[in-house]
């Protein structure tokens, strides 16, 4: 099962799309065409197979325009779903059903597009160690989301924020003088709750790091001998991230590695929208 986020965190994202849909005087075509007091009863369905993630977002779309509405989910977060299936029911005022319809379909297409490809990695890379993770290339304003969505399609989250955890890349690696130096700093100043990890691009830099005791290890771009290589001389002295040049035709080879992590920026920034449609009932 997946924990569902709480409603107070994902009620200011669906409000702020919803203004940003209804603009200065709202959905004008609703208001010509539909007698204010109609209904109209509809459903989710999915046009195509996948991964569900963000039913919450379509019922608190829904519930934001007419809080007497009825909502019920038929699928849950996290479930594999057919072609045609039917994921949810809404009965409400027809203005505001087809109001909110865009901004809950965003959301719902977006974050199962999410889950669904996840689910792909997590599926290629079963029955080895390797666990697929998320970075922070999220849509701005949709992290929370996105990273949950993550979570629905099996994978696990990286660091949420920059406030979260201490990441060393190449350009503190230039500032700092030396990957040694870097991670001797970092040391320094984390306390003793804050995990460390630092970006490698060679073997040499991986042994340079390892003197100075990394929770975790990012191997930037190597080859898969160098990958094997890196789980040979580490034995176990730090989680190793597998990151760089990772997709789905080659996501299989670095995970028989040996690697503990693999990091897939793809999964927020270029996961496609799961086609999802309502219709009325």
């Amino acid at each position: 099962m997946i924990e569902p986020l709480p409603d107070i965190l994902i009620a200011p994202t669906v409000r702020m799309a919803l203004t940003e849909d209804l603009g200065r005087a709202g959905d004008i075509t609703a208001q010509a065409c539909i007698d204010a007091d109609a209904r109209l009863a509809a459903v989710f369905a999915v046009r195509k197979p996948g991964v569900i993630s963000g039913l919450a977002c379509a019922r608190l779309a829904m519930l934001e325009l007419d809080p007497a509405a009825g909502f019920e989910a038929l699928a849950a977060d996290g479930e594999s779903v057919k072609s045609g299936q039917v994921l949810a029911r809404v009965d409400g005022l027809a203005r505001a059903v087809l109001s909110a319809e865009r901004t809950a379909l965003n959301l719902l297409g977006r974050l199962s597009g999410v889950a669904t490809l996840t689910r792909a990695y997590v599926d290629a890379v079963a029955g080895t160690r390797a666990r697929i993770v998320d970075t922070r290339k999220t849509t701005p304003g949709l992290r929370a989301l996105e990273k949950y969505a993550v979570r629905c399609g099996g994978g696990v989250n990286h660091r949420f924020g920059l406030d979260d955890a201490i990441l060393i890349k190449d350009n503190h690696i230039a500032a700092c003088g030396s990957v040694g130096e870097a991670v001797r700093r970092a040391r320094a100043a984390a306390g003793h709750l804050t995990k460390v990890e630092v970006e490698v691009d060679g073997l040499d830099q991986l042994d340079e790091a390892l003197a100075h005791g990394p929770d975790v290890v990012m191997l930037d771009n190597f080859s898969l001998s160098d990958l094997r290589a890196a789980v040979s001389r580490t034995a176990g002295r730090a989680v190793l991230e597998a990151s760089g040049g990772v997709n789905l035709d080659t996501v299989a080879a670095i995970a028989a590695t040996g690697v503990d992590v693999i990091s897939v920026g793809a999964l927020t920034h270029s996961a496609s929208v799961l086609d999802i449609g309502l219709d009325a009932d």
